[in-house]
């Protein structure tokens, strides 16, 4: 059994000297190393006690020079040399001093120093001075910063550091670690549940605005889902309670009517859409039939528009506002235009050739009777009787017809003195050629599935009916005949609807229609060709396309003969009219779409054709050799000053002349 011995460590005597205290302390220690002790230290020097616990532990002490005070210590049982440390220990945190290990040396230094130089632990004692980073997960370190700080001694520090949500602690090892044990209690994950709230009658953005200004310090707590009409709580248990029983307060239905709100739109048409979202809500709330068998909608939604200012009325429930208003901003939005140009390309070779020998006789008798023959071979108006035997000048003359017309007449044969025959032959020949090169351009610009149409050309006036009676007369004595005219359009009709697809294509249905007068001759009245083509194509942006074309190569080849005398070799042909006809006509019609996304294409189009077209006004101004003087010529302005300038600049002065 180990020996137990008791130490009393009293104040020594003013007789004994320091060095003298120091050399017993020595002795007994050394004799005392490897037994228990019992300390009992009654208002000892503090460092004569540091010297004999270095003594004891066979540590090394660097003492601070302001280490200095009395230290009382009363001990009930030995203790072992790990024990006899923590004692020390607890002796220095009474006086206000901490023990920093640094490798095998410990310096000794007052608590305010120790916090600020901590590094380690010192060891499991738990009376270490050592500064910790303890982070938060669940909950704000802002927050939990004033309910932990009491909990720490007065010379412990403790701050919160926002941006990595954590604490950081300076102090004892044991303070730290019991201050860890609570914080993993309290930072756990139902105390930062998130709650959703789904509203039924009051709207989530405004009901969140309301809140964050009842709490501005808290505008994370509350966040609004505009999709789903809900809240989204976050915080802990006592502040989510508080903030649902304020939401189901305010989360009540209004009175009659609901709310009526006015909707400016900026790009789609009010009139427009108020069918659309009639039936949105229609759709949503379903058909009710009532008695009598009508039907009536189940919402009291009420949607009317405003022309004037482009903008809807609507009077809903809550709800159904927030419907109709989402489907609003999904349909009022910018839409792209589209440039389209047709290209209207015709070559027509048209060529005639006619010849021939037409002949006529007459008998002129004196009382006026007689006998006539001729060939004609149907040459309308070019009529040989008339031509030969009535020369031009006379009553009923007839002037040759084109080509070359070659004629002659045999004298009058007498008999008796009586003449009895006139002849007459006329060779004629004609050639014509008839080139066209038609080249239009129709282009217009519209809106994204728009229809757009333009139309160039003439109204022709066709004769559809008549009316001629000369048994019914006016009161004049006159006849009161009439016409009735019906007009129709002739010229380049073009009617587009384009379509913009994903990406850089444009669906174009499209309705292209050329017409023109041609000519009339054996017709009753006018008569109209006609090219119309109708079809919808996906062609990309400025692209072109050719939509379709029309290639005829049209003979005809008349021969006319007189029977029997035309079929005479060589001599035959004296007999005979021979004409031929041939018309070629290639026509082909293409298409361009441009896209006019960006406002500085379009103005760079714009700007192209303006210049253009004022161009050819200054050519024809210093082409000009007329009586009209050149300045008095119509002539766009620059296009830099015209959108400078305000458009009463730009009217022409009133002197009175007009």
């Amino acid at each position: 059994m180990k020996a137990r011995l008791s130490l009393l460590f009293t104040k020594p005597s003013k007789r004994i000297g320091p060095s003298v205290t120091l050399l017993w302390l020595s002795l007994c220690s050394n004799l005392l190393l490897a037994e228990p002790q019992m300390l009992n230290f009654n208002q000892a020097d503090i460092q004569s006690v540091i010297a004999t616990i270095g003594e004891i532990t066979g540590k090394t002490f660097v003492i601070d020079p302001r280490v200095q005070g009395q230290v009382t210590v009363i001990s009930s049982k030995p203790l072992e040399e790990d024990e006899l440390y923590g004692v020390f220990l607890s002796v220095l945190r009474v006086q206000g001093y901490a023990a920093i290990a640094d490798g095998e040396v410990v310096r000794i230094v007052p608590d305010a120093v120790a916090q600020q130089q901590a590094t380690s632990n010192g060891g499991n004692t738990g009376e270490a001075i050592v500064t910790r980073i303890l982070p938060m997960t669940n909950i704000s370190a802002l927050e939990a910063l004033p309910l932990l700080r009491p909990l720490l001694p007065q010379t412990a520090h403790l701050v919160a550091h926002e941006a990595s949500n954590s604490l950081i602690a300076a102090d004892r090892e044991v303070n730290i670690d019991r201050l860890q044990s609570i914080i993993r209690r309290i930072d756990r994950a139902e105390q930062a549940e998130v709650e959703v709230i789904p509203l039924q009658h009051a709207s989530a953005n405004e009901l969140m605005r309301t809140l964050q200004m009842l709490h501005p310090n808290q505008t994370q707590t509350v966040l609004a889902d505009e999709r789903t009409n809900s809240l989204l709580l976050s915080g802990d248990s006592g502040r989510r309670l508080r903030l649902r029983t304020l939401i189901s307060h305010l989360d009540t239905p209004l009175d009659a009517g609901g709310n009526t709100q006015v909707v400016h739109l900026n790009y789609a048409t009010a009139e427009e859409l108020v069918p659309i979202l009639q039936g949105v809500v229609d759709q949503q709330s379903g058909v009710q039939e009532i008695a009598g068998g009508a039907a009536q909608s189940g919402s009291s939604a009420r949607i009317q528009s405003h022309a004037e200012t482009n903008s809807l009325i609507i009077s809903a429930q809550p709800a159904e506002l927030r419907s109709l208003k989402s489907v609003i901003r999904s349909l009022d939005i910018p839409r792209a235009q589209v440039l389209v140009e047709a290209i209207i390309a015709e070559v027509t070779v048209d060529t005639a050739r006619e010849l021939g020998i037409q002949w006529q006789a007459t008998s002129n008798l004196a009382d006026g009777d007689g006998i006539i023959g001729g060939t004609n071979f149907g040459t309308g108006g070019n009529n040989i009787l008339s031509q030969v035997f009535n020369p031009i000048g006379s009553p009923n003359a007839v002037a040759p017809g084109a080509g070359l017309n070659l004629g002659y007449i045999a004298g009058t044969t007498s008999i008796l003195g009586n003449e009895i025959l006139e002849l007459g032959a006329v060779l004629r020949a004609l050639s014509s050629d008839t080139d066209s090169n038609v080249l239009s351009t129709p282009s217009v610009v519209t809106m994204d599935n728009s229809e757009a149409s333009i139309s160039v050309g003439q109204e022709v006036p066709f004769i559809t009916g008549q009316f001629t009676n000369t048994s019914v007369d006016t009161a004049a004595g006159q006849v009161n005949p009439f016409q009735t005219i019906n007009r129709e359009e002739v010229g380049i009709q073009l009617t587009v609807t384009p379509k913009i697809n994903e990406g850089d294509s444009v669906m174009l249905s499209i309705q292209q229609e050329v017409s023109a007068l041609t000519s009339s001759v054996g017709a009753v009245d006018l008569i109209t060709s006609k090219r119309t083509l109708s079809t919808q194509v996906m062609v990309r942006d400025n692209d072109i396309l050719v939509l379709g074309g029309l290639i005829s190569d049209d003979l005809q080849e008349i021969e006319d003969r007189v029977p029997g005398l035309g079929d005479i070799p060589i001599l035959g042909n004296l007999f005979k009219f021979r004409s031929n006809r041939q018309v070629k006509r290639n026509l082909m019609v293409f298409i361009r779409p441009r896209i006019l996304r960006d406002p500085n294409l379009a103005h760079d189009i714009s700007s192209s054709k303006y210049n253009l077209i004022r161009a050819r006004q200054l050519e024809q101004r210093n082409s000009a050799q007329g009586l009209t003087p050149t300045e008095e010529m119509p002539l766009l302005p620059e296009l830099f000053e015209y959108l400078q300038s305000s458009p009463e600049s730009l009217q022409p002065p009133d002197d009175g002349s007009s």
